[in-house]
């Protein structure tokens, strides 16, 4: 009976221990709230990671707006474009196993199904692709028109990948004067195939086998953050140049076309995207070892420096340096540069900060894009920064 007593005693004390856990973890509801009414955004939610430790977190607003449920901290957010840097965490992942090297080109690695490739895009290289300073351009016209192609349906992600590729080839990368940073998702589509043709692999199944899966990060999901037919997570929505609302909460319409699955297609709740800003704040030392720290730090450093864009689009860099699928963004509020990236499909928002010095990360998550978005998730970012450092 004694041992009876013992094995029902275990759980109880696990769930009192989580209990307290959550308890000591600051709420930031009373800091998000005010803010998100200020920019009338649908929903707002952040959290703090210091020393591998969520010490705080919060979530306010509706997952759609009008409908009176609220969010929650495990609520799905998208994260657009701050899916590149787990991209280049994937390339390093194959560098260190010798499937790839930081200069391999397109040409030597998935060249041969692309005959008649300008020899120019044939000699872009990996680490070009990941620190945007390939000459491949921003999203042009054609380019969207290969991304929402008619043939949507009659292809996978890593088919229409290399479809599009191949409709691309005959182009020729040109690197404007000055910094040769143009910030690029075909870029990122380019490498996502490289990754495949080595790895032998989808991106898809890589990034969670290979990432999701050993950070834990068990709410990580691809594609839009809504289960068809329910309301069970942040919703997208979209605000009108007249101010009005409009809500993408099911299929095709509410996130971009998987093929750009590379450049930003990745949604997990604030806490997963706060570990994950924590294992990058740790350069990964406190484990799962996914990269070695020095080669973690190559992802983090300085690849091509980023000229000032005072008017950048909302998830796209403004100022600073590019490393690999992270900017190194100089702040007002901060005595050095930090570890940065935004990330928008134009429906959500978010923000993620790094200070490998603090071991110290905040994220910031709204499910709206926009002018509004920005300036109050950037508020909350600097909030939450100067006061967690």
């Amino acid at each position: 009976m004694r041992h009876a007593s013992l094995y029902l005693a275990v759980p109880v004390l696990l769930a009192l221990l989580s209990a307290s856990a959550v308890a000591a973890r600051d709420a930031l509801d009373a800091t998000l709230e005010p803010l998100r009414a200020e920019h009338r955004l649908p929903a707002l939610a952040a959290a703090v990671v210091k020393d591998g430790v969520i010490v705080a977190a919060g979530a306010v607003g509706e997952r759609a707006l009008g409908s009176g449920v609220p969010v929650t901290v495990d609520d799905r957010f998208h994260i657009g474009s701050d899916t590149k840097a787990m991209t280049a965490t994937l390339a390093a992942m194959q560098v260190e196993e010798g499937l790839l090297r930081w200069d391999s080109t397109v040409g030597e690695t998935i060249g041969a199904a692309f005959p008649g490739m300008a020899p120019e895009l044939a000699a872009v290289s990996l680490e070009q692709l990941l620190s945007h300073s390939s000459g491949i351009p921003s999203d042009t016209a054609e380019m969207l028109n290969l991304y929402f192609s008619v043939d949507a349906f009659n292809h996978g992600p890593s088919a229409r990948r290399l479809r599009a590729i191949d409709a691309w080839k005959t182009n020729v990368p040109m690197k404007p004067e000055g910094s040769p940073f143009q910030y690029s998702n075909f870029g990122y589509l380019i490498a996502g195939a490289m990754i495949e043709a080595a790895s032998g692999q989808p991106w898809e199944r890589l990034i969670r086998e290979r990432l999701f899966d050993p950070l834990g990060l068990t709410t990580a999901g691809l594609g839009a953050t809504v289960t068809p037919g329910r309301l069970d997570a942040a919703a997208a929505h979209v605000r009108g140049a007249d101010g009005s609302v409009a809500l993408r909460v099911w299929g095709i319409a509410a996130d971009i076309p998987p093929m750009l699955g590379p450049a930003g297609t990745a949604h997990m709740s604030v806490l997963d995207f706060a570990r994950w800003g924590g294992w990058n704040a740790g350069m990964g030392r406190r484990g799962p070892a996914l990269l070695k720290p020095a080669t973690l730090a190559i992802l983090h450093a300085v690849h091509t420096r980023t000229p000032p864009r005072p008017d950048a689009p909302p998830g796209t860099p403004g100022t600073g340096g590019y490393g690999l699928g992270w900017g190194i963004v100089p702040f007002p509020w901060s005595d050095r540069p930090l570890l940065a990236h935004n990330g928008s499909n134009g429906m959500n928002l978010a923000k993620i900060l790094v200070d490998t010095e603090r071991d110290l990360a905040v994220v910031v998550l709204t499910n709206i894009g926009g002018k509004a978005a920005e300036d109050g998730a950037s508020a909350v970012q600097q909030a939450l920064y100067e006061r967690y450092r």
